[in-house]
């Protein structure tokens, strides 16, 4: 018997196999599975075969291959897909018999003609095109041919296929028909997210361990929305893969009762909790470890220890009834960090250590190994490096920690996404604030981190993605009304604008002692104050002063727009300090100490002696090294500014207060014609605790005996204040009585049966707090950072209220906004903006960042606060988490059900649908989603936050509408191209399948794959796109697509 080698190089399998085919041949298959593309190249020849016979070893019910193979990946590339599974079924259909058949692990191909039998041994292969050597291998593929002599193989054959009653023809026809449907969008795109995001949801292996610690019991669990649970087990698992997570969800969401649904899981474990928060929030946190009728969750148990932000700063004392002095740091298991982008700055420090290095050093990186929850509503906004430290955390500083995850510096990744958004920042167009051009000059690897550490979730975002009908709706945002009023009922208080040149024209020098150092002791201050950072620049302690005063006037200027009372007293305090420090300086010569030779860094501060001789707070001068003729001059001629400004300010009592008077006004209509049936609940936020003292002091009584109403004060600590009888002025007791609802006050004081109605309050509670009963906010003063006026708005704008409306009122300064801008440019002197994050603090940048650009950024974010009650995600020029990640496709490939997975798991790659264009601003085109099926490499995210997979938008002339380095808008279009078409759009395919002639004519179609593929690997120059769309152009060649590519699926849009 004379074999025959095939190596499907000098000889093919496919060539030898055709010369066997003629008519008349009978064919008799024993093999695992076979291809639709090794069936179609076959076919000319099949036809004229009398019969074939298929004996299948495999179980064929979950085989794909029959319809898709991976291997041959790179013969989808053509888009003709389609067209061959046509092609093959009909052939399988009309020519074939298929039955199960274990042959013992023999394969080959019989063709018999006439008397003589020719087989093809191809054993361990099967019948595709990598064995047929139409495809390369990167394995040696050898098969043999040689004559059946006596009919043995045939024989042999016959036995098993006569053994054999299973026919199993049917079921891989519809194996294979799956590759030749027409497919509806909606499918598409969710076939797509099924590859692109699986493994990225919380599996059921994992929920069954939640379920047998007995964590789904538990009663915070069953509080929890159904959105707060997915939160909960998105965290989890992230905590436990990435070691740390950030919940970033929107104002108003409930991050709070999502981490203590986080800590109880972690409890359960017999881990060690801390909850560290601004002080403000402590009695949030506090009351759900305490045995308390106040706390809700007594049942639960909870036990974690809480500390104050502050108290990373301090040695020694106690913080509630923990010994800072000796409390073990670093055997904590899991630490909560509330409000973390307070963490999001490390400022120099020359002596001790920051908050932020006692948490990293002596809690996260000492002892037990620690894991990390952050919550903040806003961890990135403005500045793209903000979520740094928070990162660092998680990480414990090891920039490679990552790197398993695709990114291999965590810190240039946040460099470059910096130094990309400052760009973006000063090159933009006037007005216009273009994101998408933000996101798409983004490295993708910054989009992976926040992905992998982050869930972010916004309002509309639930509403959309979540069924809310046991929630209950957001309520209606009333359009916000503005108020602007005049200091003075008599109108005889100059302008705003007037007393804040006045307030341009003061020194406040007192502020920056430093500036009045003599040079020749400028060296020694320098040496005892300058502080060199980490990264070898100078901390001058002199510009940091210089700077408090420009911070100074602003809030002189802020506290004059608060409330005239305010500014008096601040007034007050100022002339107070200067003619304490004239006193100093007229008498310190006379000062028996008073020594030309004492050195700064030599004496004790300590010292009493020396007390009448240091001028200063933290920072202290001797008076002996500071130029006292030029400062007592200066302190004269700010005494004489500020004695005026008292003079005329005085005079302005509560009968001449226009704005009070304003705002009385305000509550009573509001109680005369309430928003909603019934409720007279107003919050009156002011950024002073004087204004709300002033405020209170001056309308509770009014409130009392004239509307019948209670009211209260909360400016934090102890002085709070309230006259409802039987009240204690806690804050939780007080916002106990004010919300009632949403504290639950029949589980906590059933009794209590009257509310607190009016509640004037500074900003230490427009966090953390939910206080939706009631139905409308006054901001008496307007923060210039437009995130504290959102979070002020989240204490009553949240999901489940039960007011249908609410309403935001904005006491605005009575001055046009283009002037009020150009008035705070004056008062700044230097450059200042603030960035638009949680903090609500005000971060100076030098004037190299373009002042006028920032400053216009203010105006407009002012400008839509007049307008519109905003979202985070809404502020002009801000940047939301929510902008940045893939939460809505997540959560959509999570919706996925357990049929929808099984079923796209047996759908063949490299289908299509065809849509139309149902967005306005939407072209004509293909939106191709590939798969990088070539060697993985370092920064493979870099250019593509869903690497392996890309999208590309492709418009039909060969330009890229959105390209591979965007996939999350991409994402955005696919899905509004696609969602809600849940039937086929026959009209549109029947003309798609005319024009290419059922799917055999895909060139115009490939050319545009060619332009993405082109894209994906930036070589559009090379490629000539502008001849992709034009007859006889560019062609798909080898070296276009680099078989680097498999082709998951493509959307024609029509």
């Amino acid at each position: 018997m004379r074999v025959k080698l095939i190596n499907n190089q000098e000889t093919r399998l496919f060539d030898e196999i055709k010369k066997q085919l003629v008519e008349g041949s009978e064919v008799f298959i024993s093999a695992s599975y076979f291809t639709v593309n090794a069936v179609f190249e076959l076919a000319p020849e099949l036809s004229g075969v009398k019969q074939i016979q298929i004996l299948i070893d495999g179980d064929v019910a979950q085989d794909i291959r029959f319809a898709y193979d991976e291997r041959e990946c790179s013969q989808y590339l053509d888009l003709k897909g389609k067209f061959k599974a046509e092609n093959a079924y009909h052939t399988v259909k009309d020519k074939c018999q298929i039955r199960y058949g274990n042959m013992g692990g023999q394969k080959f191909i019989l063709v018999k003609n006439e008397n003589i039998t020719h087989c093809f041994s191809i054993a361990p292969h099967d019948l595709n095109l990598v064995s047929f050597g139409l495809l390369p291998s990167l394995h040696p593929v050898i098969t043999t041919s040689f004559e059946d002599i006596g009919n043995q193989y045939l024989n042999l054959f016959g036995q098993f296929w006569g053994n054999s009653g299973r026919d199993i023809k049917d079921s891989i026809l519809g194996i294979i028909e799956k590759a030749c449907i027409n497919h509806k969008p909606e499918d598409i795109y969710k076939f797509n997210l099924y590859h692109i995001f699986q493994g990225a949801t919380i599996d059921e292996a994992s929920e069954q361990r939640l379920k047998k610690i007995g964590f789904k019991d538990t009663l915070i669990w069953g509080m929890l929305y159904n959105f707060q649970q997915d939160a909960v087990l998105g965290a989890i698992d992230k905590i436990e893969t990435y070691g740390g997570c950030i919940i970033a969800d929107s104002v108003g969401l409930g991050k709070t009762f999502e981490a203590l649904a986080v800590m109880k899981y972690y409890q359960m474990r017999n881990d060690r909790v801390l909850v560290l928060c601004p002080k403000k929030l402590r009695d949030n946190w506090i009351v759900y470890a305490q045995n308390d009728v106040r706390n809700i969750l007594a049942k639960d148990r909870f036990n974690f220890d809480v500390l104050n932000h502050t108290d990373l700063s301090r040695e020694n004392g106690f913080s509630g009834d923990i010994n800072l002095e000796t409390v073990n740091w670093g055997n904590y298991d899991l630490i909560v960090i509330d409000e973390s982008h307070n963490f999001r700055n490390n400022p120099p420090k020359r002596e001790g250590i920051t908050r932020y290095q006692r948490l990293m050093n002596d809690i996260i990186k000492t002892g037990v190994k620690t894991k990390v929850l952050m919550l903040s509503a806003t961890p990135v906004n403005t500045r793209m490096n903000d979520i740094k430290n928070q990162i660092a955390f998680i990480t414990e500083q090891n920039d490679t920690a990552l790197a398993a995850f695709g990114i291999s510096s965590i810190d240039i990744t946040l460099r470059k996404a910096q130094q990309r958004f400052n760009a973006w920042l000063k090159a933009r167009d006037g007005d216009n604030f273009n994101r998408d051009s933000l996101i798409e000059s983004l490295d993708g690897s910054y989009f992976r981190i926040l992905d992998l550490l982050t869930i972010a979730r916004s309002r509309k975002h639930i509403q959309k993605y979540y069924d809310v009908t046991d929630i209950g709706q957001f309520p209606e945002r009333l359009a916000p009304d503005t108020k602007t009023s005049d200091f003075d009922t008599n109108g005889k208080f100059p302008g705003i604008d007037i007393v804040n040149n006045e307030l341009n024209a003061l020194n406040l020098k007192f502020y920056s002692p430093l500036s009045y150092v003599r040079a020749d002791k400028r060296e020694a201050y320098a040496a005892k104050y300058d502080i060199t950072t980490a990264t070898g620049s100078i901390f001058r302690q002199v510009e940091r002063e210089s700077s408090l005063i420009h911070l100074m006037r602003v809030n002189l200027l802020k506290r004059l727009e608060s409330s005239i009372h305010s500014f008096y007293l601040t007034l007050e305090s100022l002339l107070r300090q200067i003619n304490f420090l004239l006193d100093k300086v007229d008498h310190a010569q006379s000062n028996t100490l008073f020594d030309a030779n004492l050195d700064i860094n030599a004496i004790d501060f300590d010292d009493d002696l020396l007390e009448d001789l240091l001028v200063g707070g933290k920072v202290k001068v001797l008076l002996q090294d500071i130029d006292l003729i030029r400062c007592r001059e200066e302190l004269l001629d700010d005494r004489k500014r500020i004695t005026d400004l008292l003079s005329i300010t005085k005079v302005i009592d509560i009968n001449r207060d226009a704005k009070l008077r304003d705002l009385k006004q305000l509550i009573a209509d509001k109680i005369a014609n309430p928003i909603n049936p019934g409720n007279n609940k107003i919050i009156i936020f002011s950024a002073f605790a004087d204004t709300v003292i002033y405020l209170y002091d001056n309308l509770h009584l009014w409130i009392r005996d004239d509307l019948g109403l209670y009211s209260a004060q909360v400016t934090g600590g102890d002085t709070n204040r309230t006259n409802l009888p039987n009240c204690r002025t806690d804050l939780s007791s007080v916002l106990t009585n004010f919300s009632p609802l949403s504290k639950k006050r029949d589980q906590i004081f059933p009794d209590n049966k009257v509310d607190i109605d009016i509640l004037f309050c500074t900003d230490c509670i427009s966090e953390g707090q939910n206080l939706q009963d009631c139905d409308y906010l006054v901001n008496y003063d307007i923060h210039w950072n437009p995130v504290r006026i959102i979070q002020r708005f989240g204490r009553i704008d949240r999901i489940g209220s039960k007011n249908k409306r609410i309403k935001l009122v904005n006491f605005f300064p009575n001055l046009d906004l283009d002037n009020y801008i150009d008035l705070i440019s004056r008062v700044q002197g230097r450059m200042q903006i603030l960035d638009v994050s949680a903090t609500g603090d005000d971060n100076i940048i030098d004037e190299t960042v373009g002042q006028k650009q920032d400053l216009e950024y203010r105006k407009r974010q002012l400008k839509q606060l007049k307008e519109k009650v905003l979202d985070l995600e809404d502020i002009e020029g801000g940047i939301s988490i929510t902008d940045l990640t893939f939460n809505d496709f997540k959560i959509d490939a999570d919706r996925l059900t357990l049929e929808d997975r099984e079923n796209y798991n047996l759908l063949p790659k490299g289908i299509y649908a065809i849509t139309q264009v149902n967005l306005t601003d939407a072209v004509k085109g293909v939106i191709f989603c590939l798969k990088n099926i070539g060697a993985a490499v370092d920064d493979a995210y870099s250019n593509n936050a869903i690497y392996p997979y890309h999208l590309c938008y492709v418009a039909m002339d060969g330009n890229i509408f959105i390209p591979g380095n965007n996939p999350k808008k991409c994402l955005d279009y696919f899905k509004k191209l696609c969602l809600g078409h849940k039937e086929l759009l026959n009209d549109l395919v029947g003309a798609f399948d005319k024009e290419t002639k059922g799917g055999r004519l895909m060139d115009a179609y490939t050319e545009l794959l060619a332009a993405a593929i082109a894209n994906l690997n930036g070589v559009e120059d090379e490629l000539g796109l502008d001849t992709l769309a034009m007859p006889g152009g560019t062609k798909m060649t080898k070296n276009s697509t680099d078989s680097n590519f498999e082709l998951i699926s493509f959307l024609v849009i029509k």
